[in-house]
């Protein structure tokens, strides 16, 4: 798989775990990246011009002209997920790459311990949801499950809080949360959680907001509810 843009790709060659196979890079890339990332690299770079980078990549692709061929990391297993600290967010049946990319974004600036999404109906790990997670998918596990309903009840075993959101349930407390350990479930652009998985949430919770505006965008939604999930007081 081909990631790309200047973010992703910085992030991508300094994390050991990534199995590197071909980096393109224009004279402006590479000079943006050593300011970043001084060598050595663990791959050469190939020079390259932007009109090249577009017909690898597609006209579409923002690549700022950097592109890194790779491939998928190795996902973890969910009790390595769980050593790390922090709460854990788990999507229902978030399917846009680029919103699961921008939740990774917020994810990593919060301190969240692991992603978890649905085997299925999930986005896979894309050039495009590198781009928007912006060096977050080299920093924040990204673990799949076969079943939302029972990971839910696998975290509840290992003593997480589940706490579901929905736009229309009491507004969520962070203070109210600092003794516990949370794992954040959101649902599907629109559609929100499916049946099961709400019902096996321990409580569901929503964002306050004006009621000019129905509901947020998931990765907005995600984004406040991790901030006020990581306020104490």
């Amino acid at each position: 798989m081909w990631l790309y843009g200047i973010h992703a790709v910085t992030a991508a060659l300094g994390n050991p775990n990534r199995r590197l196979r071909r980096l393109l890079l224009t004279e402006d890339a590479e000079s943006t990246i050593l300011s970043r990332l001084p060598h050595p690299w663990p791959t050469q770079a190939e020079r390259t011009d932007r009109a090249r980078l577009d017909q690898t990549l597609g006209r579409d692709a923002v690549h700022q002209g950097a592109a890194l061929l790779t491939d998928p990391l190795t996902p973890p297993s969910l009790a390595q997920a769980l050593e790390r600290p922090g709460p854990v967010l788990v999507l229902d049946q978030v399917t846009d790459p680029r919103n699961v990319g921008a939740i990774m974004r917020s994810a990593a600036a919060f301190g969240v311990a692991a992603i978890i999404t649905q085997e299925r109906n999930a986005p896979d790990e894309t050039g495009a949801l590198a781009k928007a997670a912006s060096g977050a998918l080299e920093k924040i596990p990204l673990f799949k499950a076969v079943n939302i309903s029972r990971t839910l009840v696998a975290l509840k075993a290992a003593g997480l809080w589940c706490i579901g959101l929905d736009a229309d349930a009491p507004p969520l407390s962070g203070p109210a949360l600092s003794d516990r350990r949370v794992a954040l479930v959101l649902g599907a652009e629109g559609e929100g959680m499916r049946r099961l998985t709400r019902e096996t949430c321990d409580t569901i919770v929503g964002i306050g907001q004006s009621l000019a505006m129905e509901s947020l965008n998931v990765s907005a939604a995600a984004a406040i509810a991790l901030y006020e999930i990581t306020r104490k007081a």
